[in-house]
C-alpha cells in the first residue's frame, strides 16, 4: 500500500499514456499543481490543446490510476486546462507574433467543399475553447462573408484592420472590402499581395490557430501563397471519386515540395444517409480518402457525409457545428477538428529541436 505523497501520485500517473505521443503524461509535463489535503488529492492536467480528442479519457484514466496505486485516497479533483504549443518559426513570429499555429485548408480541385470544411473546423476549435482566426485566402471567390453571416466592413485601429468576429472566430476576407457584385480581376501577384496584407496589416491578437482557406488547385497563386505564409501544416479536402483523389495527390505533392507538413486528409461528401429510410448511398464512391492517406503516409482525419443541414448552414451564415451542435453530423466534424489539433501537437512534440543558426551580416 503506497503512502499518499506527491511522489506516489506522480508515480501512479506514469501509467497513463498519451495514445498519440506514446509517452506517459508525467514525462510529457501534463501534470501540474499537485495538492494533498488529508486523504484528498487535487491536480491539474495541462494538455497541448483544448480540442484534445482524448481529454475525458485522460481525466478518467488518471483518477483510476491514482485509486489503483493508492487505495486509501479520498476525493480526487482533476482540473483540465490547456496551453497550445506554438510553431517555432522566425518568419511567422515576425509577421504575426501573437499567432501560435497557421494551418492551410486546401484542395486539388474546386467543388469538394473545402471552404465549408475550413469554416466548420475553425468554429469547432473555437467551441472547444481555442482562440481561432480564419483568413479567406480565396480572393477570386471569397465565401467567408456568406458562410459566417457577416455583412459589415472591418474597422481600423492603430493603422491596422480589425478582423470581424462571428461564432467565436476572428475572420478576414477580401469579401469584406469589395462590392460583392463586382468580380475581383487581379493577376496572381496582386492576389497574393492581398493575402500577405491579411497577415501584416491585420491585428489578429493572440491566437492558437489561424486557418487559411486557400483557393482550389495547385497553380501559381497557390504556390506563391504557401511559400509566403509560414505554415504549421496543411489539411487536404477531397471527395471519394477518383478525379478528386488524383487532384488531392497533386496538392499533397505541392505542399511536400515547399516543406509544409500535411496534417491529414478529410473526405467530404463521403456518403449519403436517407433521412426517411436510413439507407446509405455512396454517391461519389467510398473509402478513397482513407486509402489515399494510407498510400501517401499521411493521417486520415475523417469523413463527412452529404447532409442538407451542412449546405443550408453555410448558406445562412450558421455553420452546422454551431447551428446543430448536438447532431451527429456536427459531432463528426468536431471530432475531425480535434484530430487536427492532435496532429499539430504531435508534430510539435515529436519534432527535433531546431538548431540555432548564427547569421553574419556584412557591413
Amino acid at each position: 500500500m503506497s503512502e499518499l505523497t506527491q511522489e506516489t501520485v506522480l508515480k501512479s500517473l506514469k501509467k497513463v499514456q498519451d495514445p498519440d505521443l506514446h509517452r506517459d503524461i508525467v514525462t510529457l509535463g501534463f501534470v501540474k499543481d499537485i495538492r494533498i489535503t488529508g486523504k484528498d488529492v487535487s491536480l491539474r492536467l495541462e494538455l497541448t490543446t483544448p480540442a484534445c480528442p482524448v481529454r475525458d479519457q485522460f481525466k478518467a484514466d488518471s483518477e483510476a490510476a491514482i485509486r489503483e496505486a493508492i487505495p486509501e485516497v479520498g476525493n480526487i479533483s482533476i482540473e483540465m486546462s490547456s496551453n497550445v504549443v506554438s510553431h517555432l518559426n522566425e518568419r511567422k513570429d515576425a509577421i504575426i507574433p501573437g499567432v501560435k499555429n497557421t494551418v492551410a485548408v486546401a484542395s486539388g480541385k474546386g467543388g469538394v467543399g473545402k471552404s465549408t470544411v475550413a469554416v466548420n473546423l475553425a468554429v469547432s476549435l473555437a467551441m472547444d475553447g481555442a482562440r481561432v482566426g480564419l483568413v479567406d485566402a480565396d480572393v477570386y471567390g471569397p465565401s467567408a462573408p456568406l458562410m459566417f453571416g457577416i455583412n459589415e466592413k472591418p474597422k481600423m485601429a492603430n493603422q491596422k484592420l480589425l478582423p470581424l468576429e462571428k461564432h467565436g472566430v476572428k475572420v478576414m476576407s477580401i469579401g469584406f472590402l469589395v462590392d460583392p457584385m463586382q468580380a475581383v480581376i487581379w493577376r496572381g501577384p496582386m492576389a497574393s499581395g492581398a493575402v500577405k496584407q491579411f497577415l501584416s496589416d491585420v491585428d489578429w491578437g493572440e491566437l492558437d490557430y489561424l486557418i487559411f482557406d486557400l483557393p482550389p488547385g495547385t497553380g501559381d497563386i497557390q504556390l506563391t501563397l504557401v511559400q509566403t505564409i509560414p505554415l504549421t501544416g496543411a489539411v487536404i479536402v477531397t471527395t471519394p471519386q477518383d478525379v478528386a483523389l488524383a487532384d488531392a495527390r497533386k496538392g499533397l505533392v505541392m505542399f511536400t515540395k515547399v516543406n509544409v507538413p500535411v496534417l491529414g486528409i478529410v473526405e467530404n461528401m463521403s456518403y449519403y444517409i436517407c433521412s426517411h429510410c436510413g439507407h446509405r448511398d455512396d454517391i461519389f464512391d467510398s473509402g478513397g480518402g482513407k486509402k489515399t492517406a494510407t498510400e501517401l503516409g499521411v493521417p486520415f482525419l475523417g469523413e463527412i457525409p452529404l447532409y442538407t443541414g451542412i449546405r443550408a448552414g453555410g448558406d445562412r451564415g450558421l455553420p452546422v457545428v454551431a447551428g446543430e451542435p448536438d447532431s451527429k453530423h456536427a459531432e463528426t466534424i468536431r471530432q475531425i477538428a480535434r484530430q487536427l489539433a492532435a496532429q499539430i501537437s504531435i508534430q510539435h512534440v515529436m519534432a527535433p529541436p531546431m538548431p540555432k543558426v548564427e547569421i553574419l551580416l556584412n557591413t
